[in-house]
């Protein structure tokens, strides 16, 4: 294996970006396709050849690859590298494989929208910094990875620039995430005050020669690196970006906010577990987010209608699953949640979309319904999404969830019992609310009107225009009202959801007969720089295994047996539990009033403070009253001028008689100018 083709990796979606991005224009859709999927097929193909370098060798290892210094001074250097261990491998394979399966999907239900060349540079723009970003060696390169990311994804929540929704949209997503940025950049001035270097490896290296260093400014850096991590991630308090972002195309919300930058977060906690494991502290509080997150996301995911933002809520919900792993210093499990939950999301926006598609724009599931003979792959492909991810056992998300759970409950962080239980309870909300999104979605009597699909209008259109946009194209199977979407989009559906079915069986815990395989891969990294204060019980009674799992399953079951009794056998029962409990559920449905709180204590003092104080006294006052008044004074002078240059000879010489009667007045009183 070189180690120089880790530079093509993400060198080569960014050729594809620069590509469509100046001559897609005047290219053909089929030569745009094209080039956006093959520069993102061979950093997947490079990334297969790394796994199989990586299983031929001996012993753990790691490939680097750096250029010339990027940034040298006195004292302190960065160099412009990429490092891949097993867990940068991992990260790569979820971003260029579900990456790649979103564009074949997308060259499909983006095939007659405006700015197609448009949306795959972005596209290709946004593998470019996740690649980067997982790729990195130093703090600081991530932070340009970072960054990027969150520029990608402004453009393309605001791809439909033209409705006042998405455009702020994507600069709501933009202005939260700078306020987590914000947190990066002081924990990396304080990584650069305390130890003189942003490079990962100098850094832990450095802890591990001082193994009595706890807390303190360890406790600073950890708590600010949250703050950069609940923003990308989406947590508590800074979540309130990501439902919002469903504005943007599905493919979007499937590769950028469901399976790959969210979890930029996540995988930033774990790189950086040695400082972690250093703060009791700061790993509580990733706990208590990441379970507060998960709770509370998943109340409100009880009660939305809009079948995309069920899942965006959803995702929120998994991410601070991951979160409560990492918190509990279960880092190998909070990543195999990681890698299933991409697959099984990434597979039910997707499918999402597909409905979306088949009901011509159509996204509020109180007007689908009926739909499972009349989109077969898109019902089983959607079915294996939401048993994954409920936790049907020997699914993806039956491994991954349960890991988390059981770590949990067996580790020594504190409240450890209590987190369990809130994990437990969002289990059993998620079973609930994912199988009655597809109860509603799929069984019972359609709830639309074929008329008005076969004549191209769904009643709730305004959220997403691609397939209203593909039926305007004149296809001939939107005459026929409901249709099941083209194999370039069903053909990712299987594949993922393929995934979404076998995934977790790369980490079947040996409870299950299994070997940890997943956990045991990422031991070189969680082990590489000496073990911190572990919170996790080294082991736990088989029994205690199977007890807890019993009781997720059981959860799984509750939430299946709930929904089909409230959406299928009884559909009226559940609007008349909302009027009986319409305190609750308005609260719910109000998501917590937490956009009105931050529109009231923050946005609009800001706003007034903007526009009244500073854009008032500032602006009108100090900014266009000092133009003012060198205007004033420019012309006054200019007038002076005027009357000087006048063009007079006899004005001329008074002037001359003037100069000459102060010469002469210097000269009498001892004046002694140095000119």
């Amino acid at each position: 294996m070189n180690p120089n083709l880790l530079w093509l990796i993400p060198l080569l979606p960014f050729a594809g970006f620069l590509l469509n991005g100046t001559l897609g224009r005047r290219l053909p859709r089929a030569a745009v396709t094209s080039i956006a999927l093959l520069f993102t097929l061979l950093p997947a193909l490079i990334v297969c050849d790394l796994w199989l370098y990586f299983k031929a060798a001996a012993a753990p290892l790691s490939l680097a690859v750096q250029s010339h210094p990027w940034i040298a001074i006195t004292g302190f250097q960065v160099n412009f590298a990429f490092t891949v261990d097993h867990l940068t491998l991992v990260m790569l394979s979820v971003v260029t494989g579900v990456g790649f399966l979103i564009h074949i999907y997308s060259a499909g239900y983006m095939a007659h929208e405006d700015g197609y060349w448009r949306f795959f540079a972005y596209l290709n723009l946004f593998m470019f910094f996740m690649l980067v970003l997982v790729l990195s060696s130093s703090f600081l390169l991530l932070f340009v990875g970072w960054e990027g990311v969150g520029l990608a994804s402004y453009l393309l929540i605001g791809f439909y620039f033209g409705r006042d929704s998405a455009a702020n949209a994507g600069k709501k997503a933009f202005v939260v995430n700078r306020i987590g940025d914000f947190g990066f950049l002081l924990a990396m001035f304080l990584l650069i005050a305390h130890f003189g270097t942003l490079s990962f490896d100098q850094v832990f290296s450095a802890l591990a020669a001082q193994p009595a260093l706890h807390g303190g400014f360890l406790t600073a850096i950890c708590l600010l690196l949250v703050v950069g991590a609940a923003g990308k991630s989406a947590q508590i308090p800074l979540y309130i970006w990501l439902p919002d972002a469903m504005e943007g195309p599905t493919p979007v919300s499937a590769l950028i906010h469901a399976a790959t930058m969210v979890t930029a977060g996540i995988y930033m906690v774990a790189r950086c577990h040695s400082l972690f494991d250093r703060s009791p502290f700061a790993l509580a509080v990733v706990a208590c987010i990441g379970a507060a997150t998960a709770l509370m996301s998943a109340t409100i995911g009880l009660v939305q209608h809009d079948i995309k933002r069920v899942l965006a809520y959803s995702t929120v919900s998994q991410l601070g699953y991951m979160f409560l792993a990492c918190g509990v210093g279960a880092y190998s499990a909070g990543i195999f949640h990681l890698m299933t939950h991409a697959f099984f999301k990434a597979l039910l926006f997707l499918s999402a979309g597909s409905v979306i598609h088949a009901l011509s724009g159509e996204q509020d599931m109180r007007v689908m319904g009926g739909l499972r003979k009349r989109i077969p792959v898109t019902f089983w492909c959607m079915t294996a999404g939401v048993f994954a991810i409920a936790g049907m056992p020997f699914f993806s998300g039956f491994f991954s969830k349960d890991e988390i759970l059981y770590q949990v409950f067996t580790s020594h962080a504190p409240g450890a019992k209590l987190l369990w239980l809130i994990g437990v309870t969002t289990a059993l909300l998620t079973s609930f609310y994912m199988f009655r999104l597809w109860f509603k979605t799929f069984f019972g009597a359609p709830r639309f009107d074929e008329r008005s699909l076969a004549a191209g209008h769904g009643a709730h259109d305004d959220h997403n225009k691609a397939a209203e946009a593909e039926h305007d194209s004149g296809q001939a199977a939107h005459a026929h009202g409901v249709h099941e979407s083209p194999a370039v989009m069903t053909v990712p559906l299987t594949v993922l959801a393929l995934l979404s079915v076998i995934g977790g069986f790369v980490g079947v815990p040996i409870a299950f007969g299994g070997h940890n395989e997943f956990e045991h891969f990422l031991d070189p990294v969680f082990t590489a720089y000496g073990a911190g204060q572990s919170l996790a019980e080294p082991s736990a009674p088989a029994s205690t295994a199977l007890t807890l799992t019993a009781i997720a399953v059981t959860c799984f079951l509750l939430g299946l047996l709930a929904a089909y009794m409230l959406y299928v056998r009884n559909p009226g029962r559940a609007g008349h539990l909302a009027q009986q409990f319409q305190p609750v559920y308005t609260v719910l449905d109000r998501k917590y009033w937490v956009d009105q709180v931050y529109d009231a204590l923050i946005v609009t003092p800001l706003l007034v403070l903007s526009r009244g104080l500073l854009g008032g006294l500032i602006d009108t006052g100090v900014i266009q009253g000092t133009g003012g008044a060198a205007g004033g004074l420019t012309c006054g002078l200019g007038g002076l001028a005027r009357r000087i240059q006048s063009g007079n000879l006899r004005s001329y010489a008074g002037w001359i008689a003037a100069g000459a009667a102060v010469l002469i007045a210097v000269v009498l009183f001892g004046l002694h100018p140095h000119f």
